[in-house]
């Protein structure tokens, strides 16, 4: 029996791996080496750290998972998680630690796999624009592109799930583009 414990535990590690792998914010990061010259071994370390906050932490509600990870992105990435991808992550990793205690092992395999199905790999890299804010003054202004492949093919923008297309994706307008450089993102209602 305690093989089954075992097996269960590997593989709510490969799904915490496989979703934290996933999620695009902590590609960026690592990606363009917002944790420094260790950025990949960070993420590494991050998976095994969050295995171990669920272990140690049974009963955790979503708010907790959520800030959790938001702390270790800002500690360890420098990096402040603002998309929108926080709870989708959370939720996941909760998800499957409930599957963990239940001793379902299938559920456990087919969440990981899903979730690598479905993930896509994202490029940010940043693009200096100039802005006129009078008829005589420009400013520069470095914003970060961002480009979502999936299956191969690159497409500007988010990586596209069916939870996430819908009415709640983001869109910039000018009206939201204030004094020095800055960009009021919404989410539609």
């Amino acid at each position: 029996m305690a093989g089954a414990g075992e097996d269960s535990r590997a593989l709510f590690g490969a799904g915490v791996r496989a979703a934290l792998e996933a999620w695009p914010a902590l590609q960026i990061a690592v990606e363009n080496g917002f944790g420094g010259v260790h950025s990949q071994e960070k993420a590494e370390w991050l998976g095994g750290a969050v295995e171990e906050y669920f272990f140690r932490n049974a009963d955790l509600e979503l708010d907790e998972v959520e800030d959790f990870l938001g702390e270790l992105m800002t500690n360890e990435f420098d990096t402040v998680v603002e998309d929108g991808s926080l709870p989708q992550v959370s939720q996941q990793l909760q998800t499957m630690f409930h599957h963990f205690q239940k001793g379902d092992g299938a559920a456990l395999k087919e969440m990981a796999s899903h979730i690598t199905q479905r993930k896509c790999r994202v490029r940010a890299t940043a693009v200096t624009t100039a802005r006129e804010t009078n008829e005589d003054d420009v400013d520069s202004v470095e914003e970060m592109e961002v480009t979502a492949v999936n299956d191969g093919t690159a497409t500007d923008g988010v990586c596209l799930q069916p939870e996430s297309s819908g009415p709640d994706s983001q869109t910039i307008k000018e009206e939201d583009i204030v004094e020095d450089g800055w960009t009021i993102v919404r989410r539609k209602k």
